[in-house]
């Protein structure tokens, strides 16, 4: 679970998001709360999330402050480190890195990330690029 889980994270840090995506099943369920797009099912719908955000924001580190684990599940608590290159709620990141914190949900199936649920401290991007 870790292994895909880092691999996913780098590919986004890096904008590869046919790499991104290869860790998912066919119709893994992504959703990022608090982005207008709502709930994507499928590698097809998740890869227009991934089409916006690497367009956006690029990671650069994120720092663990907490993990859970099961048997087919993991949730990360992390604080991430990126640069807005693009716009982000929709406020102009002019190349600003910011920090803000995540809360990621991972549900596995069949050796493959099945959902991804994010949860993201929209306060603390608004209050950077504002």
């Amino acid at each position: 679970m870790r292994a895909l889980i880092d691999r996913h994270i780098e590919a986004e840090g890096r904008g590869d998001i046919d790499a991104a995506l290869a860790v998912y099943t066919d119709d893994v369920e992504h959703d990022v709360v608090g982005f207008p797009d709502g709930v994507h099912h499928g590698r097809d719908g998740a890869r227009k999330f991934y089409v916006e955000l690497t367009a956006n924001f690029r990671s650069e580190t994120w720092t663990e402050r907490r993990t859970f684990v099961t048997d087919n599940a993991m949730i990360l608590e992390q604080d991430m480190t990126g640069t807005v290159i693009g716009s982000m709620f929709g406020f102009a990141g002019r190349g600003r890195r910011i920090t803000f914190r995540m809360l990621h949900v991972f549900e596995f199936r069949d050796g493959l990330i099945s959902r991804e649920n994010v949860w993201i401290d929209d306060t603390a991007v608004i209050a950077q690029l504002s």
